[in-house]
């Protein structure tokens, strides 16, 4: 142990009495502590929030029953690393030895054939598998893998939680118990550890250096204040699920509709290296496309959406240049909301207008009495006609004359604005 090693690892519990929180799943006769104590240990998927003790509880098991141990992230391994580990594990097995654990972390971030890749090594009993995710496993993991493991659900760390595990860093830590730290205020340093244990001795690792910087021997204070304004300095720090986790994917939005490709990778980048979900950042670039590209770039959501298809096959690290192709393509896209703005307008028409009758002529009329009532009388069928076009009503009597849609001053968009006033002269007449 060395204070170059970081706290969160330094304080790592090694054995299952030490592990704090989660005591609905290893309190006393909780179901995963039963599991670990029987020592019959299937496959299973931990689901729940960053720093929870996923890979905590997967190493406890592996030294409480002296498994082999093999680890993998989905952000670095691909399925040529998985292959290999399970034949690692395969030639390590011996006669009545117990099949080795295999962890990955991050199991969401698998692609489906990286997923496939595991199932006869479970199958087999070759391995133990034992995956982590902060997704729901049954959106992300594929059915046969899913059916073949057990799920336990972790949820966020507790104040209570916090608090032990914040007494236990100043009163145990090899470092930490040297120094002279009086946490005063705790309310900001647990809630920008939003729950996680990592976070949460990663500000104070920050708090402790920037303080004991100039004067090692300094009583130390930490108070709401002080935990504010040293995070403020550190702006690299990222949590994805606190309130900079919108800031920067507001920030990447607006370079994007900004038409500033620079800032758009660079907030991608930031995203990327802070652990965000590739599927959350490719979702908002198929809404953008839609909402700020639009007709301007017709093709814009067709490529956002390809991209959001690749990046769930495709899966973490490679991922990344997908997106930064997508947020590359639509940041020097011309920009138009004018569908996005048509959809609003016509949501405040419909509130304001109430249920107005359709039209006798476009109404369906699939009865004899309801075509001599008049439904779908007179009505023209556009393919019948020279250009497939005849003018017809079909809004409401009372709102004839509302304009909704309005083309905006980009190329694709004057070509549609002059095609409607070749079809409609004076009603689309802008």
């Amino acid at each position: 142990m060395t204070i170059n090693q970081p706290l969160a690892d330094r304080l790592r519990p090694k054995q299952l009495d030490e592990f704090i929180g989660q005591e609905h799943l290893v309190g006393e006769g909780a179901a995963l502590r039963r599991m670990i104590e029987s020592g019959n240990i299937p496959s299973f998927i931990m689901w729940g929030p960053p720093g929870t003790g996923k890979t905590t509880l997967a190493r406890i098991i592996a030294r409480a029953h002296r498994r082999a141990f093999f680890t993998l992230s989905a952000v670095h391994s691909g399925v040529k690393e998985v292959r290999q580990t399970i034949e690692k594990a395969r030639k390590d097995q011996f006669f009545d030895a117990p099949n080795a654990i295999l962890f990955i972390d991050e199991i969401h971030r698998f692609s489906k054939s990286q997923q496939d890749s595991l199932l006869s090594a479970v199958e087999q009993g070759t391995i133990t598998l034992i995956g982590a995710t902060t997704e729901n496993p049954s959106f992300e993991v594929i059915s046969p893998l899913l059916s073949r493991c057990q799920v336990y659900v972790l949820e966020s760390l507790g104040e209570h939680d916090l608090s032990r595990l914040l007494d236990r860093a100043l009163k145990e830590d090899v470092y930490l118990n040297r120094l002279k730290i009086e946490p005063v205020e705790k309310d900001e340093l647990f809630r920008y550890s939003g729950g996680d244990a990592r976070k949460l001795y990663n500000i104070l690792e920050l708090v402790v250096n920037a303080e004991t910087s100039e004067d090692p021997q300094k009583q130390i204070r930490i108070d709401n204040d002080k935990v504010r304004q040293i995070l403020q300095q550190n702006i690299a720090f990222y949590d994805k699920n606190a309130d900079q986790h919108y800031d920067i994917i507001s920030a990447f939005i607006k370079s994007v509709r900004g038409s500033d490709p620079n800032a758009a990778v660079y907030w991608l980048a930031r995203m990327v290296e802070g652990g965000e979900d590739p599927k959350f950042i490719a979702r908002r670039l198929v809404i953008l496309a839609a909402e700020d590209i639009a007709l301007a770039n017709p093709n814009a959501l067709l490529f956002a959406n390809s991209a959001f298809d690749a990046v769930e096959r495709i899966g973490w690290p490679e991922s990344r240049i997908i997106l930064s192709e997508a947020a590359i393509y639509l940041a020097t896209s011309p920009k138009s909301n004018s569908a996005y703005q048509a959809i609003n307008d016509a949501q405040q028409l419909v509130k304001q207008t109430g249920d107005l009758s359709v039209p006798l002529n476009i109404r369906n009329a699939p009865t004899k009495l309801m075509k001599d009532l008049g439904y779908g009388k007179d009505y023209h069928y556009a393919h019948d006609y020279p250009t497939n076009f005849v003018r017809e009503e079909f809004m409401p009597e009372q709102i004839h004359r509302q304009k909704i849609y309005d083309p905006q001053n980009n190329k694709k968009e004057q070509e549609i604005r002059q095609r409607l006033k070749n079809w409609w002269s004076d009603k689309y007449n802008y």
